[in-house]
């Protein structure tokens, strides 16, 4: 069973197919997804729960105006962006820190296609956002992984720089004012000939978010569950002792980098698709790509669906702050701290089982009499804690006496 807790087939486990999509194996019940991905039925009714909210966002947004139906289609497609990500963070152990190049790429080149070249339809401007995204990816892959850890991360950054100087100074770009996708009139995209009112199109434009969504995700698994995937954990562990057993190193790494601009590439083009209007400071800067790494790292780099889940939680809580109070920057960042010490593998990580969470919440339901040790002992650390910044800082400024 993978890390995941999917089961991958195996040559000597018994299975009794009863009902269709249940797998017995070793006496426990699994749900069979799809060829190689079964999970155990509370993880599978997760999942499914999870698809069915999913799906009904936009219902959902028309109950409430705290859940709009734009931020969490902008969370999913930054959440998308981030599973790419992670694919190099999770199993090579590098840090891209200009992932918004293949982003903001995507974003331009559907702009681009409709603006300069009349193209009309949404599928082949997703086609083309893409193309180009892989097409940057490699280039970038190709120029950047010849160097590892922080010298690797300062090539991407210098890259997403260079390309976000480029777009910004170019008026064939639009520069600083961005782009329109298909500027007019008739300023949306068609899908399959037919043309949409502006709420429809919001609509459908955002279940083919989720039906692009979905499909990455499973693809995502089948490419870290196959030998591939593992290669790539082994190169992370060790490259060394990776390439002595025979490990391509570098042409996997490079794989899993373009494979990884595949998904901002297609990411980016959506985008351009739901906004409209793609600017350089919202899709290629490089704030944007410490975005998209901290949305891996907040929902749990560790996990499949982490990244999404981190993506849709950070541009809420970019959304909410900003109609809370000017500060929202420091507001988010509170509350990002917050998440961070109280779930240290993440959001989605910290809920596996196994996990310091996990363990905690189980005893705090065995002993509630826990909760006021813990409340002091927090109360304690944080004492202390401002008593050692005090004395510190005393040292500074009038030196050891």
């Amino acid at each position: 069973m993978s890390d995941d807790g999917t089961a991958a087939d195996g040559g000597s486990a018994s299975r009794e197919g009863r009902l269709p999509g249940i797998v017995t194996r070793d006496g426990d019940r699994y749900v069979r997804v799809t060829r190689g991905l079964e999970l155990p039925p509370r993880r599978a009714a997760l999942g499914l729960l999870g698809v069915i909210l999913f799906v009904a966002v936009p219902d959902l947004a028309t109950l409430s105006p705290l859940l709009q139906l734009q931020v969490v289609h902008q969370g999913a497609l930054f959440g998308l962006a981030a599973v790419g990500l992670n694919l190099l963070l999770r199993h090579t152990r590098l840090v891209s820190f200009g992932h918004a190049a293949f982003f903001g790429t995507g974003a331009y080149a559907a702009a681009i296609l409709a603006t300069h070249f009349d193209v009309t339809s949404m599928l082949l401007l997703l086609a083309g956002a893409t193309l180009f995204g892989t097409l940057m990816a490699g280039v970038v892959g190709y120029l950047s992984l010849r160097h590892t850890g922080l010298y690797f991360s300062l090539l991407t950054l210098a890259f997403g720089q260079l390309l976000y100087a480029v777009v910004i100074g170019q008026g064939y770009f639009g520069s600083s004012d961005g782009l329109s996708v298909r500027p007019g009139e008739a300023n949306q995209a068609l899908l399959f000939g037919v043309e949409f009112g502006s709420e429809a199109y919001s609509v459908i434009v955002y279940y083919l978010t989720v039906l692009v969504v979905v499909v990455g995700l499973l693809v995502m698994w089948r490419v870290i569950n196959s030998p591939f995937g593992n290669a790539l954990d082994a190169i992370g562990q060790n490259r060394t002792r990776a390439r002595f057993i025979g490990i391509p190193v570098r042409r996997y790494v490079f794989a899993a980098f373009v494979l990884s601009g595949v998904y901002g590439g297609l990411a980016g083009g959506m985008y351009g698709l739901v906004q409209q209007h793609v600017r350089p400071e919202s899709t290629l800067y490089f704030l944007r790509s410490g975005d998209i790494l901290f949305m891996a790292i907040l929902g749990g780099f560790q996990t499949l669906v982490g990244p999404l889940v981190g993506g849709i939680v950070l541009v809420f809580l970019q959304d909410v702050g900003r109609d809370v109070t000017s500060y929202f920057d420091a507001l988010t960042g509170v509350v990002l701290v917050a998440l961070v010490f109280g779930f240290p593998r993440g959001i989605v990580g910290s809920l596996k089982r196994g996990s310091p969470f996990r363990e905690r919440l189980g005893r705090l339901a065995a002993d509630p009499s826990l909760a006021g040790t813990w409340l002091r002992g927090a109360g304690d650390a944080a004492v202390a804690a401002a008593y050692r910044a005090g004395e510190n800082l005393r040292i500074l400024l009038f030196g050891v006496n």
